[in-house]
């Protein structure tokens, strides 16, 4: 304890102290040993830190993906709204041309095409006012007419289909004809229009319109079909028939209208019954 105190004393009342030279070797020699462990030790005392960090950098991970994906299901519903009510639109601006009232309904199912017939199911039936026999639209124009209606739904026989025959009419001369489908509702989904007089040469781009049946069942008049993509002439038959595209899109179907009678008994809002006496 005497030989400690004594050389605490000469370390701290001299300024060249004598126990410099032992402190520098003792700093050299231990210096890199002390950095040495604390470069071990440091992991182990900074591993709490650490596991804390690594849980809150997971829970914002979490968050991010979380807000991202309401951020894309948020755009995925905006640009569904609008589309659709655009759709709408059109289908208010039809009835204001057309003069009929419509039921609004959405296609909710397509019929699976090994059954040889192009059908759609819609979310609206008997209890909105929807019979066999009535005419369906979209904004664009004709759709095709209801084959079959329950409580809540119908289905749909496209103007497409092979089966379907549409009294046809080109606005330009008002010349008759038929128009038929050919099965096909893709990008060729092409109709026929066989013309009853063989001398009309209708032109490319002429508009064909529904001229209509009686009681207005299963089309009512006046609605747009399509329009003239070529014409070809049999000189065998002296037949001429014009090749239609049509202007509904089949394969993108979404908001429709059923034409009904304007004092039509609905569970929906019917479209342009307002101003129908």
């Amino acid at each position: 304890m005497l030989a400690c105190v004594t050389v605490m004393v000469l370390d701290v009342s001299a300024d060249d102290s004598p126990v410099d030279p032992v402190r520098s070797a003792a700093a050299a020699v231990l210096g890199p040993i002390e950095s040495g462990a604390s470069s071990v030790v440091r992991p182990l005392t900074d591993l709490p830190a650490t596991v804390r960090s690594h849980r809150a950098l997971r829970a914002e991970v979490r968050d991010l993906e979380r807000t991202n994906a309401e951020l894309r299901r948020e755009l995925a519903r905006t640009a569904l709204d609008r589309n659709r009510a655009a759709e709408l639109d059109g289908l208010l601006a039809a009835t204001e041309q057309t003069g009929y009232a419509v039921v609004p309904a959405r296609v909710v199912g397509m019929g699976p095409a090994q059954n040889f017939t192009r059908t759609v199911t819609i979310d609206a039936g008997t209890a909105a006012g929807v019979r066999a026999d009535q005419t369906v639209i979209n904004a664009a124009g004709l759709v095709g007419r209801v084959l079959r209606a329950d409580r809540h739904t119908a289905t749909v026989l496209l103007v497409a289909d092979a089966s379907s025959v549409v009294g046809g009419r080109l606005a330009s001369s008002m010349e008759l004809g038929f128009v038929q489908g050919r099965g096909d509702v893709g990008g060729e989904g092409l109709l026929d229009l066989d013309l009853a007089d063989g001398s009309v040469v209708p032109a490319r781009g002429d508009v064909v319109v529904t001229w209509g049946s009686r009681a207005g069942a299963p089309y009512v008049a006046g609605i747009p079909i399509g329009t003239v993509q070529s014409v070809q002439s049999n000189p065998r038959d002296l037949t001429r028939s014009a090749i239609i595209e049509p202007l509904a899109d089949f394969t993108s179907l979404d908001l429709v209208g059923v034409v009904v009678p304007a004092d039509t008994e609905s569970d929906r809002t019917v479209l342009g019954a307002e101003d129908k006496p």
